[in-house]
This record gives structure tokens, sequence and C-alpha cells, in this order.
């Protein structure tokens, strides 16, 4: 049967009342089963307990100083439950326990929440329940009282404390995990922490010319380059095997051998209290081969980062912002392309527009230009009469679909070109023609239109002509005021 004054100590730390016998020296310390402060009832009890109450009661009744203790609710609210903080219930197997471990180890790590001030906090908590659950002494008294001897300060005797478990009760426990988080992390998923588990990183050694890969390379293109598509050499930052050792990780003349923890099979045994798990070797990382002189290029890597040059196929037709994946070495690079704009073509997805100026003559009397196109010229035929802002099309004159097949088309916008000097020649048929135009509004250098649709100059001349004037005879004046 348990001594007196460690079960005593053990439920004055639970809040139950106490009392001592005076004058004894064979009991010390008796326990009550009912707080005289809150009267609650303590049905629990260590079976044999109740029984030595009652008989300690009787053997010495009337020789006994009572004393009472109280939990304080500053304790109470303190303690903490383990199997709420992991999300398991009482009776979850081990193996369950050590999962919600896993999860909540992985998604509270400092590595993957360097933003969230709390995160370390709750990686504390869970490395704590886990810490307590996982060890079955330990499971087993915090089952039993909700807290370990540990814990509380004292060990078998309640030694923690000077004056035992009655100088321990009077502290405001706050529990701190006797392992360091991060250390019972290593210490069940391999040294390598939390990065050999969760994170997707390469080994890859650093160099002179930086820290890793290329993610996005800015590529500019002039116009006529995105059109017809060319092969851009860039330079840029790769990972790709070690020149120097050729992948091997080891200097020049020697050689890996099989790694003596693991005996080559790449896996360790792991002892972590009840549990024993199998884990990556914590000397070789998995590849079962020790290197005794790791190479000095990549540090034993079998890689580092390297300048290379590149060929980037673009292709024809790629629009300005457009993005291209592509493989350099053994990674991904996204190339972004920067089209410069043309003084000429105007794009509109796979379609461009351009403006053609044509003449009077040609506006009136019809005729063709020569225009650029994207890949080649094209000959417009100008119908007579065409007037600005007539839209000529050229079907499938475009540029290329990049994400489908076929051709663009080609939009022309007719700009008439009004001359802004004139010889004298050219203004005398001018003249001429102002006179014979019919219901132009307002007046051409004082021609002006009367209500019969002539020109006054027209009329007079009419007068002076005669009826038997004929336009023929008009034309042969025009032509020797022109040209003498």
């Amino acid at each position: 049967m348990a001594s007196g004054k460690g079960i005593a100590a053990i439920l004055r730390t639970r809040g139950i009342c106490t009392i001592s016998a005076r004058k004894t020296g064979k009991f010390q310390n008796q326990v009550l089963l009912q707080c005289n402060d809150c009267q609650r009832q303590f049905a629990t009890v260590t079976p044999g307990v109740d029984t030595w109450i009652r008989s300690a009661s009787e053997k010495f009744s009337g020789k006994l100083l009572t004393r009472h203790f109280h939990i304080s609710s500053r304790w109470s609210a303190a303690r903490k439950d383990y199997y709420e903080i992991l999300g398991v219930s009482k009776n979850s197997a081990a193996k369950d326990i050590k999962k919600a471990y896993y999860q909540l180890a992985k998604k509270y790590h400092p590595d993957t929440n360097k933003n969230d001030p709390n995160a370390s906090k709750k990686f504390q908590e869970v490395s704590e329940a886990y810490e307590i659950l996982s060890d079955e002494a330990k499971r087993k008294e915090y089952d039993t009282w909700g807290t370990t001897s540990e814990q509380m300060g004292m060990g078998a005797n309640s030694g923690g404390f000077p004056g035992g478990a009655e100088e321990a009760y009077k502290h405001n426990w706050d529990f701190r995990a006797s392992v360091n988080p991060e250390e019972l992390f290593r210490k069940i998923f391999g040294e390598e922490g939390f990065k050999a588990h969760f994170s997707d990183q390469e080994d890859f050694a650093d160099s002179r010319y930086g820290f890793g890969t290329a993610q996005e390379v800015i590529m500019n293109l002039t116009f006529s380059q995105a059109a017809r598509g060319v092969n851009k050499e860039i330079t840029l930052n790769v990972v790709d095997t070690c020149p120097k050792c050729g992948g091997s990780r080891c200097e020049p003349g020697t050689k890996a051998l099989r790694c003596h923890i693991c005996h080559g099979t790449g896996m360790e045994t792991i002892s972590t209290g009840p549990f024993v798990m199998r884990s990556t070797c914590r000397a070789c990382h998995g590849t079962r081969m020790y290197i005794k002189h790791p190479c000095q290029e990549c540090d034993g890597k079998g890689q580092n980062v390297q300048r290379k040059k590149v060929i980037v196929p673009v292709p024809a037709g790629v629009e300005d912002g457009q993005t291209i994946r592509m493989a350099v070495g053994n990674k991904e690079v996204f190339v972004t392309f920067r089209v410069e704009k043309s003084r000429y073509f105007r794009r509109d997805g796979a379609d461009v527009h351009t403006d053609a100026e044509i003449s009077l003559s040609q506006a009136a009397l019809g005729g063709a230009i020569r225009i650029q196109g994207v890949y080649e010229d094209h000959t417009i035929q100008i119908k007579s009469g065409t007037s600005s802002h007539t839209k000529v099309r050229l079907s499938g004159k475009g540029m290329k679909k990049v994400n489908g097949m076929g051709y663009g088309d080609h939009y022309v916008s007719i700009k008439v070109l009004v001359p802004t000097t004139l010889s004298e020649k050219q203004k005398a048929l001018l003249l001429a023609y102002a006179e014979l135009e019919r219901d132009t509004p307002g007046s051409v250098h004082g021609v002006t239109n009367k209500t019969d649709g002539r020109s006054s100059s027209a009329q007079a001349k009419q007068e002076v002509q005669g009826e038997g004037e004929t336009d023929e005879g008009l034309l042969g004046k025009i032509k020797r005021a022109i040209f003498g």
C-alpha cells in the first residue's frame, strides 16, 4: 500500500483536503474524500486509499488536526487538454496520436509560417502534447491525474521542490516540454528535420553565378521578330550536372563507399519512446553510399548553378505579354515576351490594320497601289470614286495564329491625300474643274454656284461664247491657257 506521505502529496496537488495527525509517528498525513471549501466529491480514489482513510480516522479519532487546501481557478484554467490540442480522443491508439502530431507539426512548423507569430507557440503546444501522450508512462499519469510528476516538478517522492508536494502546489504551473520541439521533430523524422519531409527544394550547390536557377526571363522582341518567329539566344543561370565530378559527388580519383550506418539499405530504425519506426538514413540521406571526399566544386551535391547560353525558339505570331514554358536542363523556365510597337502596323489579335494614302486623281478615276504586308507586299486595286476611310480587307494576310491554324486578316484604311502646295498649271486645272462642278456648296476661289446649278463664271463664258460654242472648244481654251 502506498505511504501516507506520497498519497497526500499527490492528492494535495489535486485540490483535495488533507489532515495531519499530531504526536504520531505512524501516520503523518491522511486524506479526506470531500473538499470543505467547495464540497466537491472525489469518488475516483486509488483502490485501497478509501479503506486506509477510514481506518486511520477511526484509530486517531479526536486526535487529528484538519488542514484545508483548495485548488485555485487559475491553476485549473492553465491546465492543458493534450488530447484536444492534437485533435484525438482519449482512447486513440499510438499510431493515431503520431499521425495527428505529424499533420499539426507540418501545419504549424515555423519554416512554413514565417509570417505567423502564433505558429511557433502552436508548434510548441503540439510538441508538448505529443511528448506526453507518446510516452506510455506519462500518458497513464496524465489520464489519471491530469498531469505528470515531471510536470509538477516532483519525482516519485515529490522531490522537485525543497518543501515537497505542498511547496510544489503553491507555484503557478506553466509546463514546458523537456525536449526542444525542433529536436523532437528531428528525432522522429530524421536529422534533416522539416525540410527533408515537407520541402520540395532540390539539392544543389551555389556558385559564383548565384544561389539558384532562373525562374522567369523577360525577352524583348521587335514587331517583325514576333510576327515571323526567331531563335533568340539568352544567357541565364541553370542547375546542371557538376562539370568536375560528372555527378558522382566525389572528388576525382575517389569513389563513394557503402554507408556504414544503414549498411547500404538507405533506411534506419529510430526508437522514440514506445515507437519504433523506419526512416531515411540520416547519414547517407537514402543514397546508400557514404562519400568520404566530396567534390569541392559542388560540395558533394552532384550539381550546381552554372551560367549557360540557351536558344529560345520564339513562335511566329507571339503577342506582347505572352509567356511560354521551356525546359532548361532539369528545370523549367518561363519566358515572357515584350513586343515593341510598330509605327506602321496596328495589331488586334491575329488581325493587323494599316493606312494607305491615294491621290485625288486615284480617288476620282481609280487605279492601283502597292502596300507593305506582314510577310509580303500586296497590290490593292482602287475603285473610281473611292473616298477617305474606305476599308479594304485582305483575307488571310494577317498574323499567324499561335494557338490555332491559319492567319488573321489585313485591313487597309484608305485616306485621300490632299496636296498642300499646287503649281500654276494644277491651280488652273482645278479652277476649270470647279467651274464645271454642280451642287457644290459654298465657293471655290470666288466661283459661286447659282440656283440653276451653274457657276457665275461659267454662265458669263456661255453668254460670250454663244450657243454655237461646244465643250470641245472650252477644253481647247483651257489647254491654251495652261500650255500657251
